[in-house]
């Protein structure tokens, strides 16, 4: 059974230690995150887990993109778009990924884990590729230039559009699986029919998988997003167990994986592994062991990293039993 975490760890930007660093800050090339990036992905090793992230050590899930992507801005905190959306010049979090991709390799020799990688999903190390979803980047963003902001489906496709690049850059950057974080899709303001086809512009040339993470409660849409052209659907489970009821209602999946999270992110609390794992049975019993991923509900940025590590290490324990 595959362990992933959905994105984000509390890594934090860290000040030049060594001689070496302080050397790369005096000529302006020491970058300040690789550190968080190196603490998160080990963390998540350690812990257990086989498919880990960068840990998304640069800001908010959608200034990373919105300060790269050609119409949009950045002004006093609050994504804008400006003008026509267009693809990057150059990919936003390739190089994060490389680098995350060089620590997990390194880190699993000094824990003597056999560091051959593939795209193969199954029983193997890797990083994901996270990607902020087009529709939650223009519905998180004002719109004050080209599109007319009651009009917005025009600005998701062309969202999608340019992070259909992105996805490229990362998929050829060594990405094991991509993923496109959608939390907007679940809250009934967005137009279904729009969000599948910007997703579908983005995952249908990938020859890696592709999963969407919906966060919230996904009563009313869980059975579209099952119709999305994705390998994976990840939603929260733990936080919310109202959702467990959905894959009862379900008479398909349409063969899907169902990214399972099993770990309150909004709770500061570590889960016991007997409590995880008693979550997970309830999910096996409907879906089956075989078309689960686990993972936490969300982003782990927000709380203390002892308590982030010690949730992973307990969610990989309660894994392992129901495997």
């Amino acid at each position: 059974m595959l362990t992933t975490v959905v994105g984000s760890y509390p890594a934090h930007p860290q000040a030049p230690k060594s001689f070496g660093d302080k050397l790369l800050k005096f000529i302006g090339s020491y970058d300040q995150y690789k550190p968080s990036i190196s603490l998160a992905v080990s963390d998540q090793l350690k812990a257990g887990i086989d498919l880990v992230s960068d840990g998304q050590v640069r800001g908010d899930m959608v200034e990373i993109f919105a300060r790269h992507i050609p119409g949009m801005i950045v002004e006093e905190g609050t994504c804008k778009i400006k003008g026509k959306i267009n693809p990057p010049v150059q990919s936003i979090g390739s190089d994060d990924l490389k680098f995350a991709l060089k620590i997990l390799k390194n880190t699993l020799n000094q824990l003597n884990i056999d560091p051959n990688l593939n795209n193969d999903l199954i029983n193997k190390k890797g990083v994901k590729g996270i990607i902020t979803g087009p529709t939650t980047m223009v519905y998180s963003s004002r719109i004050e230039g080209f599109y007319d902001p009651s009009k917005k489906d025009k600005a998701v496709l062309d969202m999608a559009s340019a992070l259909k690049k992105e996805a490229q850059f990362l998929e050829t950057s060594g990405a094991s699986v991509i993923q496109l974080d959608e939390p907007f899709i679940s809250t009934g303001l967005v137009n279904m029919g729009t969000a599948k086809k910007a997703v579908e512009i983005i995952s249908k040339d990938l020859s890696i998988p592709v999963a969407l993470h919906v966060c919230g409660d996904v009563e009313q849409v869980f059975s579209k997003i099952l119709k999305f052209n994705v390998d994976i659907v990840d939603c929260e489970f733990a936080g919310i167990p109202h959702n467990i009821d959905l894959l009862e209602s379900q008479s398909s999946f349409n063969n899907k994986k169902i990214g399972f999270g099993c770990l309150d992110t909004k709770k500061e609390s570590v889960e016991t592994i007997g409590s995880i794992l008693t979550l997970l049975k309830k999910g096996a019993d409907i879906i089956g062991v075989e078309n689960m991923l686990i993972d936490p509900d969300c982003g782990m940025r927000m709380l203390p990293r002892d308590a982030a590590f010690s949730k992973l290490k307990n969610m990989v324990e309660a894994s392992k039993v129901l495997d």
